[in-house]
């Protein structure tokens, strides 16, 4: 179970935080939450998808990994196999909380960074070191102090737009059915995507509100991300003849 603390460099100076991947961590999942913030970088490498969040809140954009729960295609030996992780991944043991604090004499909540001190990250003296010997940040603190920035902001703004897509329709499900080989194959349910003929049916005016608002370009990025399913599927597949031939 988590256990947050406001991180500080009194209680926390020795704090390390291990930066390698695995099981042990938490990797083992398949997909994760993506932010628009990060969609440029997420589309060189991953599928990115939307799904309602529980009780049919808002909608949710991730990034997916594998075909499995937990089942995550860009592990291998204790390294992520991509060129950019995903900054949910990316934060480690970190989020942004709010604090009541008094701003020129006004009471206002201001975004403070909190631990999960119950986080399998945290090192028993091994790891990147969070605050320098003298209590300032570390450059892996100053890492991960901008991706919860870029988490932060990302969530607004796709509150925003994946409201103004579900607005004008564009939005789909999206059932995919995929065969790996004569005997495997994966269902995925519960996802969804872009629309990409009623994008192009769209109106000058729709297409110039959701231009002006910066979300055309998201909706783009979405519908280029899937041609990663190609590449998750040519892993699973190398992975499934692995395991055939050790099974022989």
């Amino acid at each position: 179970m988590a256990r947050y603390e406001l991180l500080n460099n009194v209680t926390h100076k020795d704090m390390r935080i291990v930066t390698g991947f695995g099981r042990a961590f938490g990797d083992e999942v398949g997909m994760v939450p993506a932010f628009p913030t990060e969609f440029a970088e997420l589309q060189r490498e991953y599928p990115i998808f939307l799904r309602r969040e529980r009780d049919g809140g808002q909608w949710q954009a991730v990034a997916l990994l594998g075909f499995e729960a937990n089942e995550n295609l860009f592990l291998r030996e204790g390294r992520w196999n991509a060129g950019y992780l995903p900054g949910y991944v990316a934060r480690g043991p970190f989020l942004i909380g709010f604090q009541e604090q008094t701003v020129d004499g006004e009471l206002r909540k201001e975004p403070v960074m909190h631990v999960d001190m119950e986080h399998p990250r945290i090192g028993a003296g091994e790891g990147e070191a969070v605050f320098l010997p003298h209590g300032g940040h570390s450059p892996y603190l100053e890492h991960v102090i901008t991706v919860l920035r870029g988490i932060r902001d990302g969530a607004e703004a796709g509150t925003a737009m994946f409201a103004a897509f579900d607005e004008l329709g564009l939005i789909q499900p999206m059932n995919v059915e995929l065969k790996f080989d004569g005997q495997h194959g994966a269902s995925l349910t519960g996802l969804h995507g872009i629309d990409r003929e009623r994008l192009a049916a769209l109106d000058a005016d729709a297409l110039h509100r959701l231009h002006r608002s910066g979300y055309l370009e998201g909706a783009y990025l979405m519908l280029g991300s899937m041609h990663n399913l190609r590449r998750l599927m040519a892993e699973k597949q190398r992975r499934l003849r692995q395991q055939d031939a050790a099974a022989a």
